[in-house]
C-alpha cells in the first residue's frame, strides 16, 4: 500500500487540505509528489544511523514519535516547527526543501507555494506514522534487510530494501517516481538538483 493510500485512511489527507484551504484531490496529489523525497530522507538517515534502523527508531522518537501524528490530525492549527524540525534533520538544508517542492510542482501542477507550506505537515504524518509502527525507539534490534522499520520503509519505498534496485517489470513505487538514476534513493537526485554533494 502506497504512504498516501495509508494518510488517506488515518484521516492525513483530509487534515491537510482543510488546513491549506485545498481538495483532498489537491492535498493527495501534493502528497504522492512529495513524499517520495521524504522517506528518501529516511532510508538516508537509517544507513546513516551507528545503530541502523535502530537508530532510526530512536531518531523517530527524538523528533516526536506518534505526537507528530497527532498534531496534524487534531482540530487545531498544525505546529509545522515541529515539520520543519523534522525536514532539517532529513534534509540538513531549506535549499533542498525548496528543491523538493519545486520538483514535486513539476510533477504535480499545483504550486510550489503551497507544496512548500505542505511538506512540514506531510513530514509529521509520516514521522508519527513510522513512530507507531516502528515503536517509536523500542524496537528490538532489527537486521538492516528486515523486520520493523525496514520491512515499514521498504514497503512505502515501493517493496524495495534499501539499496536494492526496482525489479524489471515491476509497478512503480514511490521512490521510482522521482529517482532518476535507478538506485532506488529519491533523495540523491533531489539533493543533486539542490547542488548538495552527496559522499
Amino acid at each position: 500500500m502506497q504512504i498516501t493510500d495509508i494518510l488517506a485512511q488515518m484521516g492525513g489527507l483530509q487534515s491537510m487540505a482543510r488546513e491549506l484551504g485545498v481538495s483532498e484531490d489537491q492535498a493527495a496529489s501534493g502528497a504522492a509528489a512529495l513524499a517520495p523525497a521524504i522517506l528518501g530522507g529516511f532510508k538516508r538517515q537509517a544507513q546513516a544511523q551507528p545503530a541502523g534502523l535502530e537508530g532510526l527508531g530512536g531518531l523517530l522518537a527524538q523528533l516526536g514519535g506518534g505526537s507528530l501524528l497527532d498534531n496534524v490530525l487534531s482540530p487545531q492549527p498544525t505546529d509545522v516547527s515541529r515539520g520543519n524540525d523534522v525536514l532539517g534533520q532529513i534534509f540538513g538544508s531549506k535549499d533542498v526543501s525548496r528543491t523538493v517542492a519545486q520538483d514535486a510542482a513539476a510533477q504535480s501542477g499545483l504550486s510550489p507555494d503551497l507544496l512548500k507550506r505542505m511538506l512540514p505537515m506531510l513530514a509529521m504524518l509520516v514521522t508519527g506514522y513510522m513512530a507507531r509502527q516502528g515503536g517509536g525507539g523500542t524496537m528490538p534490534q532489527a537486521a538492516p534487510a528486515g523486520g520493523g522499520l525496514g520491512d515499514l520503509l521498504g514497503g512505502l519505498l515501493g517493496g524495495q530494501a534499501p539499496g536494492a534496485r526496482a525489479q524489471a517489470g515491476a509497478a512503480p513505487g514511490l521512490a521510482s517516481m522521482l529517482d532518476m538514476n535507478g538506485d532506488g534513493n529519491a533523495l540523491d537526485d533531489i539533493m543533486r538538483l539542490a547542488g548538495k554533494v552527496l559522499r
